[in-house]
């Protein structure tokens, strides 16, 4: 049975959410997570749809990408499909012709899981290794310990707040109140919250969303970020804490981070905050 690859209509993304939900476990590699999706909706309904893409065979999905930005696939597979070579050889196809409709022509870079048969197939075409990311995973069995700050969860009233906070932390960031708004109409914030921290004075020093993929699988950080005027002081530390201590509240079993490996401040904020380092993983590369 053919395998056809599909861009959603804005009605069909909530039961791509529920599909990555379903593929989010402990022992999966680190991949795309439903918050992605959801932290992406921040640039509206129309726009998510138009830049996510599934693959199917005979109805059923075995593949989800995200086009983030116009040269980069996030893409993971079906828990039983990683080692499918129909699917990997249909995604290489895909990915290599812009008449596809996937990637465009030049320079571009595919993220998959570890292990999936794709990565080989994209070695043996001359795709290479490219930035090298750090994935950390916190379990959440036991109770999590509260920071010693403030922490507001960011409701609709502090859309402008929170909006700030992600400015002032990540350069060259247009976030706003209303793209705020826009992310937290789409179906994956349904399970999310997004906290600020304030220190002493009351100032608000960190930001940080959290995504639930249910009861009993992981949940996800993204982004995390901590205001350029207020770093070297712990808040980094205290909201990743916070996270995962509302994380355990929605019900996750662990909380995933990623964050690329030259960036040694924020892979030793997350270790200090309970996380614990997975293997690297890198993306795949055509350069030409």
């Amino acid at each position: 049975m053919a395998i056809e690859l599909v861009t959603p209509e804005v009605d069909e993304l909530g039961d791509v959410v529920d599909v990555l939900r379903t593929w989010q476990h402990d022992a999966a590699p680190m991949q795309l997570h439903p918050g992605d999706l959801g932290w992406y909706w921040r640039t509206g309904a129309e726009r998510t749809a138009a830049d996510v893409r599934t693959w199917r065979r005979g109805g059923r999905v075995l593949a989800v990408g995200l086009l983030d930005g116009p040269t980069l696939l996030r893409l993971t597979l079906a828990p039983g499909a990683h080692q499918d070579p129909e699917l990997a050889r249909q995604l290489l196809a895909d990915a290599g012709e812009p008449k596809r409709g996937v990637l465009p022509e030049g320079p571009v870079d595919i993220e998959a899981p570890r292990g999936v048969l794709l990565h080989d197939l994209l070695a043996g075409a001359g795709w290479s290794a490219g930035e090298a990311w750090t994935p950390l995973r916190r379990d959440l069995i036991g109770p999590v310990r509260p920071p010693a700050v403030r922490i507001e969860v960011a409701g609709a009233d502090r859309a402008d707040a929170y909006a700030a906070v992600h400015r002032a932390a990540f350069d060259g960031s247009t976030f706003s109140g209303a793209r705020w708004h826009a992310m937290a109409a789409g179906a994956p914030y349904a399970e999310a919250r997004c906290l600020l921290a304030y220190d002493d004075g009351g100032a608000a020093v960190a930001a940080v969303t959290v995504w639930s993929a249910g009861p009993g699988r992981p949940g996800l950080l993204e982004p995390m970020g901590v205001h350029r005027d207020h770093r070297g002081r712990g808040h980094g530390v205290a909201i990743s804490v916070a996270a995962a201590a509302a994380l355990r509240e929605l019900g996750a079993s662990s909380a995933l981070v990623g964050t690329p490996s030259t960036n040694t401040a924020a892979v030793a904020t997350y270790k200090a905050a309970g996380f614990q380092p997975l293997p690297e993983v890198r993306d795949r590369c055509r350069e030409a």
